[in-house]
C-alpha cells in the first residue's frame, strides 16, 4: 500500500508540473483529487487494512491530498502570472500585424516577365550549361583562332585544360550564343526558342559592369525571316520591360557569329531622347547586338545556310533591370543587401 502512495504520489506531481494551460490543469485537478479521482481511489483501499495500517496510512494519503493541492494552486498561480505579463506585452485589442512576405529578385522577376512574353508568342525556353567549351562558345561560333576573346584576360578558363582545344578547352561561358548551337543539334527546324541565363567575363567591375552577369538571347529560325522578325522581338523585349512601345535603332555592327550584325540602341527613357548623363547626352543607349546568324554558325548547327535563316538577339538583361528601375549602379543587385532587395517586395 505504501508503494501504491509513492506511486501516486510521483505521477500526480508530474502532471501538475507538465500542464501547460489552465485546461490542463483542470484536467488534473479532476483526475487527482475528482470523486473518481485517484487519491479518492486510495482512500477506498482503508478498509481491506487493520486499525493500526489504516490510520498509518490515511495520515499518508491526507498529506498526499495537502501536498498535491497546494502543487495545483501553486501551478495556477505561475499560469496566471506569465497570462497576466503577456497582456501587459501585447495589447490583444490592437489589429494583427501582416506576416513578411518575400519577394522575387528584381533580375529574376524581369526573366519571368520575359519568359511569360515568349511563351505567349509560341517560344521555346531553354537552357543550356554555364561550364562549356572553347570548341562551343568560340569555334562554333565563328571566332578567328586569335580572336582577343579567346584570351585570359576575357574568359574564365578551367584550371587543368591548358593546352587543350576546342571540346577539351573548358571554360565558364562568356555569352549566351554558344547555347544556340546545342539547340541547333537536338531540334528539328523550323523553331523559336529563348535561353535566359548567367554568363562570366573576366574583367573590372564598375558601375555598368561585372565579371558575373545575366543576358537574355532570342533566336529565330525558319525557311524565310523578313527584317521585321528581328524588330518584332526587340519591341516585345522592350515593351514587356518597361510597359510601353519604345523607339529604337539599329545601327550596323560586327560581331563573329552574325552576318549582318547590328547594334541596336533604345531611347532613353530618363530624358525622352533630349540628352542626359545616363546617355552620355545623345539621346540612345546601346542595349543588345543582334543579326542574322553567320552561315559557319548553322554549318555548325547542323543546318543548311542556304535552307534556313534567322535572327539573334541578345540582350543585357542586368542594365535594363536597371533602366526598369532607375537604378545606377550594376554591382547593387549583386551585394546581397536586404534594404536594397526590400525594395522589391
Amino acid at each position: 500500500m505504501t508503494t501504491d502512495i509513492s506511486t501516486v504520489r510521483e505521477r500526480s506531481l508530474h502532471l501538475v508540473q507538465e500542464a501547460g494551460s489552465e485546461t490542463e490543469l483542470s484536467d488534473a485537478r479532476v483526475r487527482l483529487l475528482g470523486r473518481k479521482g485517484e487519491i479518492a481511489a486510495l482512500f477506498k483501499t482503508l478498509g481491506s487494512t487493520t486499525p493500526e495500517e489504516r490510520r498509518e496510512l490515511g495520515a499518508a494519503i491526507n498529506a498526499l491530498k495537502v501536498e498535491v493541492t497546494e502543487a495545483l494552486e501553486a501551478k495556477a498561480a505561475r499560469l496566471a502570472e506569465v497570462e497576466r505579463n503577456f497582456d501587459d506585452l501585447i495589447d490583444m485589442s490592437l489589429p494583427g500585424l501582416r506576416p513578411h512576405t518575400a519577394g522575387l529578385h528584381p533580375i529574376t522577376q524581369m526573366t519571368c516577365d520575359l519568359n511569360d512574353a515568349f511563351l505567349s508568342l509560341n517560344f521555346d525556353i531553354y537552357e543550356g550549361p554555364q561550364v562549356s567549351s572553347e570548341l562551343y562558345e568560340f569555334d562554333h561560333m565563328n571566332f578567328a583562332p586569335d580572336h582577343p576573346a579567346r584570351e585570359s584576360m576575357d574568359t574564365y578558363w578551367i584550371a587543368g585544360t591548358e593546352g587543350t582545344t576546342g571540346a577539351e578547352r573548358l571554360c565558364l561561358r562568356p555569352h549566351l550564343t554558344g547555347t544556340s548551337i546545342r539547340y541547333m543539334r537536338t531540334h528539328k527546324p523550323p523553331f523559336r526558342l529563348v535561353y535566359p541565363g548567367r554568363v562570366y567575363r573576366n574583367e573590372s567591375t564598375d558601375a555598368r559592369h561585372e565579371r558575373a552577369f545575366f543576358q537574355y538571347e532570342a533566336l529565330i529560325v525558319d525557311r524565310n525571316i523578313p527584317f521585321t522578325a528581328g524588330q518584332v522581338l526587340i519591341g516585345t523585349i522592350l515593351k514587356t520591360v518597361f510597359g510601353r512601345p519604345v523607339r529604337t535603332r539599329m545601327r550596323v555592327g560586327f560581331f563573329p557569329f552574325v552576318e549582318p550584325g547590328f547594334e541596336i540602341d533604345m531611347e532613353c527613357l530618363v530624358c525622352g531622347g533630349t540628352g542626359c548623363r545616363i546617355c552620355k547626352h545623345v539621346g540612345w543607349l546601346e542595349v543588345m547586338p543582334g543579326g542574322a546568324p553567320h552561315p559557319n554558325v548553322f554549318r555548325a548547327g547542323g543546318l543548311d545556310p542556304d535552307e534556313w535563316m534567322g535572327f539573334y538577339i541578345n540582350v543585357g538583361l542586368d542594365r535594363l533591370v536597371m533602366m526598369r528601375y532607375g537604378i545606377e549602379d550594376v554591382r547593387r543587385f549583386h551585394s546581397a543587401d536586404l534594404r536594397f532587395l526590400r525594395q522589391f517586395r
